[in-house]
């Protein structure tokens, strides 16, 4: 790490997301400050700012924006807001790591890569899990043929949310499993096999009280294997990912939603034998946060590029044709 300094962020919204997973590991960060939150109630920011020791609270996002001290913006606001945020911060010429997806559909991420390249301004989705050693060992393992040619990876991924009124169960504000949960299983099994999927068929259940689907099953055909995975949003929480190689496997039991506070076992057989390799204790976010501030203050790429952001988006797209048409999809 080249930089010395904290870097000033501003948070968008007083999102539970944010409060229950981002703020406490980044008030341990020696290169990351917290230093701004807005929301529409004033009181609400400032609520949260006297708990979480944040310097500043605003009752608007503008405000927040206008602020020269703030270095680079966090966007959690729900995924119908993304675009139009996304936007005003790069007008004011700030840098935005935004949460996933970062649009509703591809068109709306390729508006968001032209608009943000336009203003010179880096943008950066934030797909924590990839930051984790668990995955980066996952993903060593994988490229170095430890477990052979890699066949076929196999996620799932499920929560029990019924509550009418919250965000992921609103049909126009980008709510539902595929959205919400499914890019994960999407972007780790991109991650894996280091390439696109060519075609995808899905199945679908939806709410008929939401209209959002809340159990999802899809096929990811790969040039050199298959990916499968189920999510749904009225489940019971569980979650894994499998990687299955011509020589051996790798199973990741909690790959999204890990534990910051204790080490995280990953199960890892071959011919030779059968071992568990335990990763941290670390915080995703933390690592996150902390790689996209380096990036930005040592003048280098973000480390994820918005290819694979416009990628990821291009699956989901092409999982909800799937749903439309009964049949496989060109993504």
């Amino acid at each position: 790490m080249k930089q010395t300094k904290q870097m000033k962020w501003g948070v968008l919204g007083v999102s539970g997301h944010f409060i229950q997973r981002v703020v406490v590991p980044l008030t341990h960060s020696d290169t990351v400050e917290v230093a701004a939150i807005a929301s529409r109630d004033k009181a609400k920011a400032e609520a949260a700012a006297a708990k979480w020791g944040i310097p500043k609270a605003y009752g608007s996002y503008e405000e927040l924006l206008a602020d020269p001290e703030i270095e680079a913006i966090y966007n959690p606001l729900p995924n119908h807001m993304h675009l139009e945020w996304i936007k005003k911060c790069a007008d004011a010429g700030k840098p935005i790591l935004c949460e996933k997806p970062i649009g509703l559909n591809a068109k709306e991420v390729q508006e968001a890569i032209d608009y943000t390249e336009k203003k010179g301004v880096p943008l950066m989705e934030a797909f924590m899990y990839r930051f984790h050693p668990q995955w980066i060992r996952a993903k060593e393992l994988s490229d170095c043929g430890e477990i052979g040619k890699i066949n076929a990876v196999q996620s799932h991924f499920f929560y029990s949310n019924q509550d009418p009124n919250n965000i992921r169960n609103r049909l126009d504000a980008g709510g539902g499993a595929i959205l919400d949960i499914g890019c994960y299983a999407v972007s780790s099994a991109r991650f894996i096999f280091g390439e696109e999927p060519t075609r995808v068929i899905s199945m679908i259940n939806r709410s008929p009280e939401f209209g959002t689907d809340i159990l999802t099953s899809g096929i990811l055909e790969f040039p050199s294997g298959q990916s499968t995975f189920t999510v749904g949003t009225q489940t019971s929480g569980a979650q894994a990912v499998h990687i299955f190689g011509a020589g051996g496997t790798i199973s990741i039991e909690i790959p999204f939603n890990i534990y910051p506070d204790v080490t995280v076992p990953q199960y890892i057989s071959t011919g030779v034998g059968e071992r568990v390799y335990e990763a941290g204790p670390e915080d995703q976010y933390q690592l996150l946060f902390e790689a996209f501030s380096d990036a930005l203050q040592n003048g280098e790429s973000v480390p994820t590029p918005m290819t694979d952001a416009l990628n990821n988006q291009k699956v989901l797209d092409a999982l909800f044709r799937s749903e439309q048409s009964g049949a496989w999809e060109n993504v």
